[in-house]
């Protein structure tokens, strides 16, 4: 399902500004006031709407061979393609530290939440100034929390979502190591396979998950 404008503005929970209603900035706007106001995180700690950058070929080719042989690290079995345009994801929610490295990343799934797992573990090893150690994914009613080195559920249900004391804790003891060149390649594919429909950056007028 798209994310498509609604015509209008409303107020952002996290900044106070007006942004752009969408059909899912409501929710959107209920996670941060969830991690706020219900699990302590300290509002200057989370950011909305957070674009994941990168090349991709002019067609899907290459990303459909790349999810095959993704978990193996083939990537470099993937014919190059020439035309390359940029692509990006929204992440609706990131959690930083005091240093500014990012913790965790939330993203809402219009769907069952289990087959939005391998997306968004590619999301948070291409986050920028990650991998991320934690992901979250949640259709609003239920959550899965995954450990992004390993792919570990660690939890489910909305309870999963970690209070901000134990957070820190649980970074510490999920770390992610950095992707070499050709995983990232492989991680770039398969993320745009899931979701090669979306053609317009998320920092345009039109933003899609």
């Amino acid at each position: 399902m798209h994310e498509v404008s609604l015509g209008r503005t409303i107020r952002d929970y996290l900044t106070g500004e007006q942004v752009e209603q969408t059909t899912y900035e409501d929710l959107r706007q209920a996670l941060a006031r969830i991690l706020v106001e219900e699990k302590g995180y300290p509002a200057s700690s989370v950011r909305a709407r957070i674009g994941v950058h990168f090349p991709v070929a002019g067609t899907a080719v290459s990303a459909v061979s790349a999810v095959s042989a993704g978990a193996a690290g083939a990537a470099g079995a993937v014919e190059e393609e020439t035309g390359a345009e940029e692509y990006c994801r929204t992440i609706d929610l990131a959690v930083y530290d005091a240093d500014g490295r990012p913790m965790l990343i939330l993203l809402f799934c219009p769907g069952q939440v289990n087959t939005y797992r391998r997306e968004s573990l590619a999301a948070a090893r291409l986050f920028p100034g990650g991998p991320v150690p934690l992901v979250l994914i949640t259709d609003t009613k239920d959550a899965m929390l995954v450990g992004v080195q390993k792919d570990e559920v660690l939890g489910g249900g909305m309870h999963a979502i970690p209070v901000w004391d134990w957070l820190e804790r649980l970074v510490q003891e999920h770390p992610v190591l950095p992707l070499s060149p050709e995983r990232i390649g492989a991680e770039r594919r398969i993320l745009h396979t899931y979701s090669e429909f979306i053609k317009t950056c998320c920092d345009e007028t039109l933003c899609m998950l």
